[in-house]
């Protein structure tokens, strides 16, 4: 137990460091920023709904506090934790243990593809219908949320595979 706490609070760390450290200044064509701290948010265990939410909620305040953005990121990342469960048992059943950790290995590649595509595609949706408050361009707000998604998702899936922990125990 104490090993999943203290590898979990490393990622916390790390990731949120790499992200207001490197990734926040990168805009691909001034439309995408990769969100790579929502794989933390990913990568939390099946089945612990309250925590799941408080940690989530922390995660999104975290990465607020480094950027300024006054809860944008901690609204997007409470709404997926609302989500991500149900999502889960949609993808792939209801007959799920609880503490399992989502992987490629524990739910398959393509399974995990889909779970983290829709997790970060309503992240996405969530976070940058925030900021622009109102649909006044939509075919830029589209844009803006679908190569958001793809380039955020192609690096989790990049940390996904290099990830050794994912192939042996499926913990963080």
């Amino acid at each position: 137990m104490i090993n999943k706490i203290i590898h979990w609070l490393i990622y916390f760390v790390l990731f949120v460091l790499i992200q207001t450290l490197i990734l926040n200044h990168i805009h691909f064509l001034r439309i995408a920023t990769p969100f790579l701290y929502l794989y933390v948010l990913l990568k939390m265990p099946v089945g612990n709904y309250s925590t799941n939410l408080i940690l989530s909620f922390l995660l999104g305040l975290t990465i607020d506090l480094f950027m300024g953005t006054a809860g944008m990121h901690a609204a997007a990342c409470t709404l997926v934790a609302l989500l991500r469960n149900p999502i889960i048992k949609i993808l792939q059943g209801s007959d799920l243990p609880k503490d399992l950790y989502p992987s490629t290995y524990t739910f398959g590649m393509k399974s995990f593809f889909r779970y983290c595509f829709f997790i970060i595609f309503i992240h996405h949706c969530a976070l940058y219908l925030i900021e622009s408050i109102s649909f006044l361009d939509p075919l830029y707000l589209a844009l803006r949320i679908g190569v958001s998604t793809i380039l955020t998702t192609f690096f989790v899936f990049v940390v996904e595979v290099l990830n050794p922990a994912s192939y042996h125990n499926a913990e963080p």
